[in-house]
């Protein structure tokens, strides 16, 4: 895999740069099918017993690829939505988060 550090903005500049005229053509509703079908194929990774970690970084690349179109689409800038993450959790403020655990996903004891 490439080893090379990259932005969210230059990540996002070269999606739309590769695939920005057929997802346009595509439109929203397409793209974001497209998108729910990585994730699934990210979900199926995660849930082997033994998950294969060069496959999850390629599912974990193509859910974020199609997250950063769907953005692009939006007009979305990916660097200023990750900023309200930077200061810790939006809610309560606190790194790690402080808020407690809302999910009926939680890892069996």
């Amino acid at each position: 895999m490439n080893e090379r550090r990259i932005t969210l903005a230059e990540f996002q500049r070269v999606i739309q740069e590769t695939f920005g005229e057929k997802d346009e053509a595509r439109g929203m509703g397409g793209t974001f099918m497209w998108f729910t079908e990585e994730v699934g194929e990210l979900a199926r990774a995660l849930k082997r017993a033994e998950p294969d970690r060069e496959n999850l970084e390629i599912e974990v690349g193509d859910v974020l690829a199609w997250l950063t179109t769907l953005a692009s689409m939006a007009g979305i800038d990916l660097e200023r939505a990750a900023a309200r993450y930077m200061q810790g959790c939006p809610r309560c403020a606190s790194i790690p988060c402080a808020c407690g655990e809302r999910t009926r996903f939680r890892r069996a004891p």
